[in-house]
């Protein structure tokens, strides 16, 4: 049976049975959907795998540096696991209500319509994913390389590869079987929290001992500014993001009305006490001096603590990198998937493994009205503030949004026959020679209407 570009592109030979094929093809491309494989535990492993990522080693330099106490540090830390609360609340209500994958993307189209949710799937295809995906490559590079040259610069090219290598591992792991992908994420979860429950451990042996010099005045010096809270605040959401990602698999979960809400409820406190003991535990052990000129406050707590042990903290931070990693990409390729089902992304993407139920080249392309309210005033005050205080790359963000706007026209809002060839050509190029036989097309009706109607498919031969 020929693939369905071959069906699709070859308008003028087809036959009756040729047609015939289609229909068939058609109608198993309705009943081809991702399985319901991730279960309370994977999902567990999934929003705490990815809010515990290189944050709680990284940033807490960033915390204190601008809060500039450290009472007022911990009470940011509070501060953000409240508000990270609140989102998650308000997203347990959205993906209870609207069981579909995509996560912000997916209830933005269903509230706001198709432009503004393109936008959002504009921002995240163009600089969020991508850059993140590269940046917590980079770091697991640089922390697995990081024992091999303690004392120098490790080589440019060598994190690079290690970097790439990284993703194509994970990204290979998530094509071949949504369950590898669960599994990967469950065990290196399990990983990083037993090393930070290690941390916290020393952390809680030195105040037994009554070394508590560095907490006798917590909140000496503590900032005023709201500019400087707001950052501080910042920096501890950079930690606390990831608490959205069971949302972007919600059609792949088991019983996704009992065990989404169950997730985060299990989740968000796991992770807010982690934090809140494991920076008291940095705080005991590490004076103010220390812990602002570190780049990696865990490592320097290690180096304070562990002695010949020391090796542990960078294999772990590289580690909890390579979670944050795995449960990043699932969360994307679920996004872009969905953005291609809608018709927002080239169909392609849409595509899942006939066998395998994963989808492929999206992988490859990589309560009350209380909590809402809440939720919606501390963000606009996180946008406000910023405007003023770092209004430059505040302007750079926004400019990257409305980058979204003539794509939007040209590949969505205008009628298929009236859209420039050169973007059906690409469309269907991709279609036609970057993919193998053996994938099922979910919206190829759709397609096959579009292309005819404007004349591309002849085109493609």
């Amino acid at each position: 049976m020929p693939a369905p570009w071959q069906i699709c592109c070859d308008k003028k030979s087809r036959t009756k049975n040729a047609k015939a094929e289609m229909d068939n093809m058609a109608e198993t491309s309705e009943k081809m959907q991702m399985k319901k494989e991730i279960t309370l535990l994977n999902g567990v492993s999934l929003i705490v795998g990815n809010m515990i990522g290189s944050g709680i080693f990284v940033s807490p330099r960033g915390v204190l540096m601008y809060s500039a106490s450290y009472g007022l540090s911990l009470v940011i830390w509070a501060l953000g696991g409240i508000f990270s609360l609140f989102g998650a609340l308000c997203y347990v209500e959205l993906g209870t209500s609207i069981l579909k994958s995509g996560g912000s993307y997916a209830y933005i189209l269903e509230a706001f319509g198709a432009f503004v949710a393109f936008i959002r799937l504009w921002s995240s295809l163009l600089i969020i994913e991508p850059t993140t995906q590269a940046v917590i490559a980079i770091t697991f590079a640089n922390y697995i390389v990081q024992p091999i040259f303690p004392h120098c610069e490790p080589p440019y090219d060598a994190v690079r590869l290690i970097a790439a290598a990284c993703i194509c591992s994970l990204t290979f792991i998530n094509c071949v079987n949504v369950k590898w992908g669960t599994r990967v994420q469950d065990i290196f979860t399990y990983a990083k929290v037993m090393a930070l429950i290690l941390v916290i451990s020393v952390g809680l042996y030195k105040i037994g001992k009554g070394e508590t010099e560095n907490l006798r005045a917590p909140f000496e010096g503590s900032a005023t500014s709201p500019g400087m809270i707001a950052l501080a605040l910042y920096s501890a959401l950079f930690s606390y993001s990831g608490w959205d990602t069971l949302n972007y698999v919600t059609e792949e979960m088991q019983n996704p009305e009992r065990n989404l809400p169950l997730s985060i409820a299990i989740s968000m406190p796991i992770v807010a006490i982690i934090y809140l003991l494991t920076n008291i535990a940095y705080y005991v052990v590490l004076d103010m001096s220390a812990l602002l000129t570190s780049d990696a406050v865990a490592v320097t707590f290690g180096g304070e603590t562990l002695s010949h042990a020391k090796w542990i903290i960078p294999i772990v931070v590289a580690m909890s990198c390579y979670s944050g990693l795995n449960s990043s990409i699932i969360a994307a390729s679920r996004l872009f998937y969905v953005g291609a089902r809608e018709g927002h992304l080239p169909v392609s993407l849409s595509l899942i493994h006939i066998k395998r139920f994963t989808p492929v080249p999206a992988l490859l392309f990589n309560l009350s009205l209380f909590f809402p309210i809440v939720y919606c005033l501390c963000s606009l005050f996180l946008v406000i503030v910023p405007l003023y205080s770092d209004t430059i790359n505040s302007l750079i963000g926004v400019g990257i949004a409305l980058s979204g706007i003539p794509a939007y026209y040209l590949g969505v809002h205008l009628p298929a026959e009236k859209r420039p060839k050169c973007l059906l050509w690409l469309s269907g190029g991709c279609l036609k020679s970057s993919l193998p036989a053996g994938f099922s097309l979910v919206e190829e009706t759709e397609m096959w209407t579009a292309l005819e109607a404007s004349g591309g498919c002849s085109t493609w031969r």
